[in-house]
């Protein structure tokens, strides 16, 4: 356990977040997306839901603001123009924790496109469909003296 750092985020998902670089992706995955195909980097978080591991990663993980989309969420039958509650929650925490952002809604290929070259994909035992999300890591500034 450490101060200020959320409890789920275990050894391996912390390295990896330090690890990424600028403009590297890391994808949320819910339990039924095929994540070890997809995966350059996999880690399994078995056991932990999206929505509360979302939040966790967001209160340590700078988003990108170099490009003018950072978040990218999965549609409904790979229709952007749908929604599922599980979206709607995706950006309750986003609005929360990355207020500058929108949550961009791909289509089937195009998310499946992304999260294969993401960085890494986190596998969560969410069992809602549709449940997966994509982050691009933005930079730490400096402090200013």
């Amino acid at each position: 356990m450490l101060i200020g750092i959320p409890a789920m985020l275990g050894p391996e998902l912390l390295a990896t977040l330090r690890a990424m670089g600028h403009g590297d992706e890391i994808a949320l995955v819910d339990g039924n997306y095929p994540a070890l195909e997809h995966a350059r980097r996999l880690i399994r978080a078995d056991g932990l839901p999206l929505i509360p591991l979302l939040d966790a990663i967001l209160q340590v993980l700078p988003v990108d603001d170099f490009v003018p989309e950072a978040l990218f969420r999965a549609s409904v039958k790979g229709n952007p123009s749908l929604t599922d509650p599980v979206h709607e929650e995706m950006e309750a925490v986003c609005s929360r924790r990355a207020p500058d952002y929108a949550l961009v809604a791909l289509d089937g290929n195009a998310f499946y496109a992304r999260v294969k070259n993401a960085h890494t994909i986190v596998a969560t035992s969410e069992p809602r469909l549709y449940a997966n999300i994509i982050i691009r890591k933005g930079v730490v500034y400096p402090e200013k003296d």
